[in-house]
């Protein structure tokens, strides 16, 4: 049986690109290599791309690599190699990988993709359209207000405090990880807060604080897809939320329950919010979805991610071993179920027949 190409995607332009790294890496040391060929293709900070012969930092020591465009028979070329890839799978969190950018790439130039497709990736990314679409669904999420970079200056604590109370969290709209997000308890977090946010994103968040338990829930599939049973992460009181040292950097912030400590019709109620959000932001083949439990039984969703961290420490891949799906049964599931997507996709047409001239 022939190899299938798989190009594994990872760095790129974004405040996560380290964590990206890390989630390519155990990918590729972990797909099914009897019946696919990993491609690794690193994309560095200033968005240049390269061919690479295995996941590293040391991204510019591959080849520099171009693509043909070409939406019929796209060609990958990196010095004297030509390459042909079968499916892409994009492992890049945050900007340029999870907001439809890189999906349009491929869709645009007809190569198959793992993950989420444009409309999907960019709605789920942008919290702000997520929360209103999730509304609008009626799925539960905490109250917010958002602001523009241009109204920076006319915040005022005190009417955003008599809105939402005390604490609330201010947060960048289209950035994950945790990057750009403040716990605000009193009027002198308040602008350092607003200015962190502003430093990532032209448009903020403020979320009235959720007191409650961190869940969590791995989605998969299509037509219909499945939930797995909710995980918690519990986080150390060292930690005000859950920050990106606490998910990243310090080994002793969380320990993770898989599954949730969580009572039998709770836990169907989670899974059901998870499914029913993930069809209502158009996502596809595969997400995490984020979770409160408030103390009084309410769930909220906080946000979806369409490519959830692959790294050791990661919900998602341990929330479907917990299943019995292992790290490798995992990525196979991932790029074949993109296949029938893909193969389903081709009953619609793209060309039509008309009387027009030109």
């Amino acid at each position: 049986m022939t190899k299938k190409k798989v190009a594994i995607l990872f760095g790129g332009r974004s405040v996560e690109h380290g964590v990206s790294i890390n989630s390519a890496r155990n990918i590729f040391e972990y797909i099914d290599k009897d019946r696919f060929e990993p491609i690794p293709i690193g994309i560095t900070t200033q968005g240049t791309w390269f061919l690479n012969d295995s996941v590293s930092k040391e991204i510019e020591k591959g080849e520099p690599l171009s693509l043909t465009l070409d939406g019929i028979k796209p060609t990958w070329k990196a010095g004297s190699k030509t390459i042909q890839i079968d499916v892409a799978f994009p492992v890049l969190h945050g900007t340029d990988g999870e907001d439809g950018s890189i999906q349009g790439l491929f869709k645009a130039m007809s190569i198959p993709m793992v993950g989420t497709g444009v409309l999907g990736s960019s709605v789920s990314m942008n919290k702000l359209t997520a929360k209103r679409l999730l509304q609008k669904a009626n799925i539960p999420v905490s109250d917010f207000l958002d602001f523009p970079y241009a109204e920076r200056n006319s915040l005022s604590f005190e009417e955003i405090s008599k809105k939402m109370g005390l604490p609330f969290m201010v947060k960048a709209t289209s950035l994950g990880s945790s990057v750009g997000i403040s716990k605000v308890s009193s009027k002198a977090d308040f602008q350092p807060a607003v200015e962190e946010a502003f430093r990532y994103d032209n448009h903020i968040l403020i979320e009235k604080y959720i007191k409650g338990r961190e869940i969590e829930c791995a989605v998969l599939g299509n037509d219909p897809p499945q939930a797995s049973l909710p995980g918690e992460i519990v986080i150390s009181d060292r930690y005000e939320f859950y920050t990106f040292d606490a998910k990243y950097v310090d080994n002793t912030a969380v320990n993770i329950e898989v599954p949730a400590k969580i009572d039998p019709a709770k836990q169907e109620e989670i899974r059901r919010l998870s499914v029913k959000a993930f069809e209502a932001l158009h996502c596809e083949d595969f997400a995490r979805v984020d979770l409160f439990l408030a103390g009084n039984g309410e769930i909220y969703i906080n946000e979806i991610n369409t490519i959830p961290g692959f790294t050791n420490s990661s919900m998602y891949p341990m929330m479907w071993k917990e299943r019995g799906v292992s790290f490798t049964e995992l990525i196979t599931k991932l790029v074949d179920i993109a296949f029938q997507r893909v193969e389903k996709s081709r009953r619609v047409e793209t060309d039509f027949k008309s009387s027009l001239k030109f």
